[in-house]
């Protein structure tokens, strides 16, 4: 279900895409103004406005129900464990046939501090 409303989302995003492209901006009719005669042909005398526009809402009403629709699912659906967690717990405990991981001996310690200590400053040399 959930493949299927991602590749639906796809389409309506690329249509919704290409819808919003073909619309005339709002400065585009003052050329049909001044003599443009093929400016609204295609899709009659009213223009483009009235079918582009509502097909436009609707593919938009449609993308955002889809958008929250996988949201709703995404939120719902039991998810495999990362791939740190599987790792990590395959580390903690063994399957069958698996040798454990060996511990490796930590260095002994030694005698040398962390912090060396330090010394006072030597006093400067009296100036002549």
């Amino acid at each position: 279900m959930q493949s299927f409303l991602i590749v639906l989302h796809i389409l309506l995003a690329v249509t919704l895409i290409g819808l919003i492209l073909l619309q005339h901006g709002r400065g585009a009719d003052a050329g049909a103004a001044f003599g443009s005669g093929a400016s609204a042909t295609v899709f009659g005398a009213r223009g483009s406005g009235s079918f582009l526009s509502r097909t436009t809402t609707a593919l938009a009403i449609a993308f955002f129900a889809n958008s929250l629709a996988l949201a709703y699912l995404s939120a719902h659906t039991e998810q495999a464990p990362a791939l740190m967690d599987r790792i990590g717990s395959e580390q903690a405990a063994p399957g069958a046939g698996q040798q454990p991981a060996q511990a490796k001996e930590a260095p002994a310690p030694t005698d040398v501090p962390l912090i060396a200590p330090t010394e006072p400053p030597a006093e400067a040399p009296p100036a002549k």
